[in-house]
């Protein structure tokens, strides 16, 4: 991959991870109610979804998923339910102390921030849509692809972490001003909605939005 190549596709990923979607939203989710430092284990399992849609493209699983109605819709409603389990937790955290979120879990909380962020990429098919339709525009015909693929895989993931990493440290600081009870229900509850509103903008994708 020749380095205007790779500039080009830069590009498109830092647009990509900066337009808001359920990585976003997650990233901002776990900010506030876990911080900086633990947010980025979740970001660890946003890039391991990540890089999971980017094999299945490169195996060329990623063509058959999309083009099955039966493996597309099976992988979406996956999707939109675990977004709206994330809407219905972050409703319910309303109520809790942020400060005690801060400071408890340990290792198992950890395991699950990795989990939680996974599912969310991983479940969705759009990943899966956008990696088949801009991917073979940056790979160079005759070319080995193993070295090529690596490229954008490592691209994708330092922006990505990037990107995340600046959605939680916004949501991070917004603690500083939470000092009440109230203000932690309508921050939380604000959250609850932009998941929910992210699995109702995923139910309505269309296996014929990867023609």
């Amino acid at each position: 991959m020749s380095w205007s190549l790779w500039l080009a596709f830069l590009g498109a990923a830092i647009l990509i991870a900066v337009s808001p979607g359920a990585g976003a939203i997650q990233s901002m989710a776990t900010g506030l109610t876990h911080g900086v430092r633990r947010g980025y284990w979740s970001i660890l399992g946003l890039e391991v979804g990540l890089m999971l849609q980017l094999t299945l493209v490169a195996l060329g699983l990623g063509a058959v998923v999309t083009r099955s109605v039966v493996a597309f819709n099976v992988i979406k409603w996956i999707g939109v339910a675990y977004l709206l389990y994330l809407a219905v937790r972050q409703w319910r955290s309303a109520t809790r102390d942020l400060g005690e979120q801060l400071t408890g879990s340990g290792d198992r909380g950890r395991m699950a921030l990795v989990t939680r962020g996974f599912l969310v990429n991983a479940t969705n098919p759009k990943g899966l849509v956008f990696f088949l339709a801009v991917t073979p525009q940056f790979l160079v015909p005759g070319a080995p692809l193993l070295p090529q693929y690596l490229a954008i895989g490592v691209t994708m993931i330092v922006v990505d972490c990037v990107v995340m990493g600046l959605y939680t440290g916004l949501a991070a600081r917004l603690l500083r001003w939470m000092h009440t009870p109230r203000q932690q229900t309508i921050v939380n509850r604000v959250f609850s909605g932009l998941f929910a509103t992210a699995a109702v903008v995923l139910s309505l994708v269309r296996r014929a939005a990867t023609a």
